[in-house]
């Protein structure tokens, strides 16, 4: 709808995920355009067409639950959207849907992630202790390097930004199922596997992937 916060659905999957943050910005831009989808643009000298996509995504990740968020400036419906952004769009980044707005996404809690730690030798043995030995602690502190603090660093409380975890070992590797905070702050999986196995470099995955899933709201519903 024109002139009306909208919102697309979108998986980062295959080459897709090899796409930076800045990059997929850039990459919708350009889609919107070459779709001949008019969206607002920012004002100033230099004008370009404005998306925003919160809770970045790193690097190398997957996803099938991305968001991103722009304004039509055009009596496009929405329904014609997707189709049209899918036929510009590189191999791996596909629209699901697009519709209008209605929660900020400020409301975001948690995000539901699978976690894969592969292991080159097979599965090395005490991996499944040491897990549960972390989730039971009470706290797990660290640093991290913030250009805001004085001190160049902040400090931050994994546990608690921990909401569930589940693990499945096989033979080689461990699949990890996780909900973590979203934001404010977020907790990124790699993050958490640094600490699991901080001090036993052994235990330390060859490889690890990680797929967001799901994102939920401050309500325990389904984000959208």
């Amino acid at each position: 709808m024109a002139g009306h916060k909208n919102r697309l659905l979108f998986r980062k999957e295959g080459r897709g995920v090899y796409i930076s943050h800045l990059d997929s910005m850039a990459l919708f831009q350009r889609a919107f355009l070459r779709a001949g989808i008019a969206i607002w643009q920012t004002k100033g000298f230099n004008q370009h067409s404005f998306v925003s996509i919160p809770l970045p995504l790193s690097v190398g990740y997957s996803s099938q639950c991305e968001l991103l968020e722009f304004t039509l400036e055009s009596d496009t419906p929405l329904e014609e959207v997707p189709a049209r952004l899918n036929a510009t769009l590189p191999e791996g980044i596909v629209v699901e849907r697009c519709y209008e707005a209605e929660t900020p996404v400020k409301r975001i809690a948690s995000i539901d992630w699978s976690v894969q730690l592969e292991y080159d030798g097979g599965t090395p043995e005490g991996v499944r202790p040491t897990l549960e030995e972390f989730f039971a602690r009470e706290s797990c502190v660290i640093q991290k390097p913030s250009k805001k603090s004085k001190k160049g660093y902040t400090e931050l409380d994994l546990i608690p930004m921990v909401y569930q975890w589940d693990a499945a070992e096989e033979e080689r590797g461990v699949n990890l199922h996780l909900r973590l905070m979203a934001q404010n702050p977020g907790l990124n999986p790699a993050v958490l596997v640094g600490a699991l196995f901080d001090g036993r470099p052994e235990l330390m995955p060859d490889f690890v992937r990680c797929h967001r899933n799901e994102i939920y709201g401050a309500d325990g519903g389904i984000f959208r």
